[in-house]
């Protein structure tokens, strides 16, 4: 038979409807006559809860530990000891002593030490200049006939000029030089009145002799 042919078929149809309308009323009748609250009645009857306990093993016992092997020390080897000849000493040969009589020594002469030669005194230290007031006897006269500078007379000028010089043994004047001089003005008629002026008298030996040379205006 064809499928579309038995789709098609209005007697099938009309099985299917009336079988959802009869399931329909038998539901109505149902919620109607209270069958539904029954069933939820039951429905809501006690529950029995139980509670189950999980049942725990017991723990494991502790690791117990073996404690280390004592280990002893290994006995020392055995070193034997060393052998030690020990020579014997020789026999000492029998010594001959003679004994001599030393004749005593000689006495020492005596060490005479020559005197120390003696230490030469120190020489005196040499003297100062002398003046030539002392040595040179027309001093006073020289320094009294001295030519005054003019251009210190003009000028209103003083000073002194100190002239040292050596008189030899036969009273003649030579190294004369100027030790001091207030101004150099009065330095030539110093040396002038000293070199061509004084006669000094000799002493022996050679002296150094100092000459003041004085410039004042009277």
């Amino acid at each position: 038979m064809d499928y579309a042919r038995q789709q098609r078929n209005p007697s099938r149809h009309l099985i299917g409807i009336g079988g959802v309308v009869l399931f329909h009323a038998l539901l109505v009748y149902g919620l109607v006559s209270g069958l539904a609250r029954k069933v939820v009645e039951v429905v809501k009857g006690p529950i029995e809860v139980k509670v189950i306990e999980e049942v725990k093993a017991p723990p494991p016992p502790p690791e117990v530990i073996p404690p280390p092997p004592k280990m002893a020390a290994p006995p020392p080897p055995f070193i034997p000891p060393p052998e030690i000849n020990i020579a014997q000493p020789p026999t000492p040969a029998p010594t001959i002593t003679a004994v001599t009589r030393e004749a005593p020594p000689a006495p020492m002469a005596p060490v005479i030490q020559p005197p120390a030669p003696p230490v030469p005194k120190p020489a005196p230290p040499p003297a100062g200049p002398k003046s030539a007031r002392v040595v040179c006897q027309n001093y006073v006269e020289v320094m009294s006939k001295i030519v005054y500078p003019r251009d210190a007379l003009l000028d209103g000028l003083e000073g002194e000029v100190v002239i040292e010089f050596t008189v030899a043994s036969d009273g003649t004047i030579r190294d004369v030089q100027i030790k001091s001089s207030s101004n150099r003005i009065f330095n030539r008629p110093a040396l002038n009145a000293v070199q061509s002026g004084l006669r000094c008298q000799g002493q022996g030996q050679d002296v150094r002799v100092q000459a003041p040379v004085s410039f004042k205006i009277r």
